[in-house]
């Protein structure tokens, strides 16, 4: 999943370095199809790792977490309001929002390396597509 949005972002780099991108509106929605694409494809891969993914997640409370939600954490919520939370895909696709559109958790933090890795590629595939738009909207303006 990570690998097509790779690939595209790869190809709209291409594009622009040989002088093949189309316009700037092209140019725009082609990055904002990145942009949405990887967090949706994010959203899903936190949601389906996390404590074993959805299935496992509703049969065994105790599963090994990968991430920490606000709701989670005694003394920061009232913890008998959340007694029986459990992260949602919604959850997710938040986590994987805030992550992408300010490089960093909002709420809900990484306990396992392959949640801090999967944060960092979705980060970087982030980064390099609004500093690849942005450069050539300069580029465009001059």
């Amino acid at each position: 999943m990570a690998r097509a949005g790779l690939g595209a972002l790869a190809r709209l780099i291409d594009a622009i370095l040989t002088g093949h991108a189309a316009s700037g509106k092209t140019l725009l929605v082609d990055a904002i199809n990145i942009w949405v694409t990887n967090v949706v494809i994010f959203a899903l891969w936190f949601w389906s790792l996390d404590r074993g993914g959805p299935a496992i997640r509703g049969l065994i409370s105790e599963a090994k977490s990968d991430f920490l939600f606000t709701q989670q954490q005694t003394g920061v919520v009232d913890r008998e309001q959340f007694q029986n939370w459990s992260p949602g895909f919604i959850d997710y696709l938040f986590l994987a929002f805030t992550n992408a559109t300010a490089f960093s958790p909002a709420d809900t933090f990484p306990l396992t390396t392959r949640a801090k890795l999967l944060m960092m590629a979705e980060a970087a595939i982030s980064l390099c597509t609004i500093a690849i738009v942005a450069s050539r909207a300069v580029g465009i303006l001059s």
